[in-house]
């Protein structure tokens, strides 16, 4: 059973003005209206691209998006800043209206966009519990109900009754996801505004919205630049890229997608300007290579190198440096060369990796290459059990079994 459908929507924006834009493109469109054509002004524009200058006036935020989303799906969107993300949930959420296309939903909205949607700053937030849920559909009676739930999963019980333009955002954002997260809507849209949250209340929002996705059986979208509450939460996944859907499908794939594209997938890094000039890392057999070349000659210390290797989630798996790992030769003052270091334990599963390194004086770091380097891993081979199933993380352990 369907909950969300989207045909072929977009979404137009004129650059640099409020409103549609010059009265001369008003009466064009409005002649076009009366004749029974088309907006000319639909035929042109530009793609969402942040990153050129363009020439035209018009940008396409989206362009020709269809999908269809099941009742009780967790839907992960992601993207990079500018793809559109947050104008397709204010479309879905009904904030504003599609330039072209339709969108059928079945069932309630709860939207949380941004911090305090749907409040009223002069209201208590006991009152704007109650306005929120009469917006959404809700009898008194059924808020009544729901009320005590709300206000215990916020944690503001002390300040219901204060104006909610007292609070500070992490307060207003607390009740706001309590109310839209508790209040009987079908479909719960949720952008990043959890971020503002510390990290206890962001652990008890995803739990939350987990509960609402997979036990109450109710459809969540979710806006985050965090791959991992992503992939907990999302059972499919939305990649938008300049306006457009470029996957749409299982969420791990669509993580994984995003990540090729948004990492650089060269194990090898060249540069002239700086400390270091070339980094890379390979797989040897069943070992990780890294090597540094670097030049510490405007520097009069010893120099250090450390690393860590993450997942394409950006969860750390493994890491250390010279400081604490005390090789046995020591490096010249003030010098230039190559540092390399093989990586022996921990044997990581097949897949893509990302390696951060800083080269420093043991306390101060003088540069630091953050998930600049992908690489690969091939063919580690555990027995014959196929080790590009990470449902047990990254890492393969070196255990021994007993049986008495």
């Amino acid at each position: 059973m369907l909950a969300l459908k989207a045909e072929n929507i977009s979404k137009q924006y004129r650059l640099g003005q409020v409103g549609t834009g010059t009265l001369s493109h008003d009466l064009n469109r409005l002649w076009a209206q009366l004749r029974g054509k088309e907006d000319p002004y639909l035929k042109i524009g530009e793609a969402n691209d942040r990153t050129t200058k363009g020439n035209s006036d018009y940008v396409w935020s989206l362009r020709d998006i269809h999908f269809e989303i099941e009742q009780g799906d967790a839907v992960g969107i992601i993207g990079r800043n500018g793809a559109g993300k947050s104008t397709l949930l204010k479309l879905l959420s009904k904030v504003t209206k599609p330039t072209t296309g339709k969108i059928f939903t079945k069932g309630r909205i709860a939207s949380l966009l941004e911090v305090g949607t749907g409040f009223h700053p002069e209201m208590t937030g006991r009152e704007n519990i109650y306005l929120n849920g009469a917006i959404l559909g809700m009898t008194r009676k059924e808020i009544t109900r729901k009320f005590d739930e709300i206000v215990d999963f916020s944690g503001v019980e002390r300040y219901i009754d204060t104006p909610v333009k007292r609070y500070s955002s992490g307060m207003y954002v607390r009740l706001a996801f309590a109310v839209a997260a508790h209040l009987e809507s079908e479909i719960l849209i949720v952008d990043e505004v959890l971020a503002v949250g510390d990290a206890e209340f962001q652990k008890k929002c995803l739990g939350k919205m987990g509960d609402v996705s997979k036990g109450e059986g109710r459809t969540v979208l979710f806006v985050s630049h965090n791959m991992d509450s992503v992939s907990k939460l999302c059972n499919k996944g939305l990649y938008l890229k300049n306006g457009q859907i470029e996957y749409d499908g299982d969420i791990e794939d669509t993580i994984h997608l995003y990540s090729q594209e948004f990492f650089s997938k060269n194990n090898f890094l060249k540069k002239e300007a700086g400390i270091i000039k070339e980094l890379k890392v390979e797989q040897k057999n069943t070992n990780i290579e890294l090597t540094c070349k670097f030049d510490f000659g405007s520097f009069q210390y010893r120099p250090y190198l450390g690393f860590t290797i993450t997942d394409l989630k950006s969860n750390t798996i493994c890491g250390t440096n010279m400081k604490i790992t005390k090789p046995d030769f020591e490096i010249p003052l003030a010098s230039d060369g190559t540092i390399s270091c093989n990586i022996e334990y921990p044997k990581l599963m097949d897949g893509e990796y990302l390696l951060s390194v800083w080269l420093g004086d043991g306390l101060v770091d003088y540069e630091a290459i953050i998930e600049e380097v992908m690489f690969s891993v091939k063919n580690m081979k555990v027995l014959d059990y196929p080790s590009t199933i990470h449902a047990n993380g990254c890492v393969i352990p070196e255990v021994s079994w007993k049986f008495k």
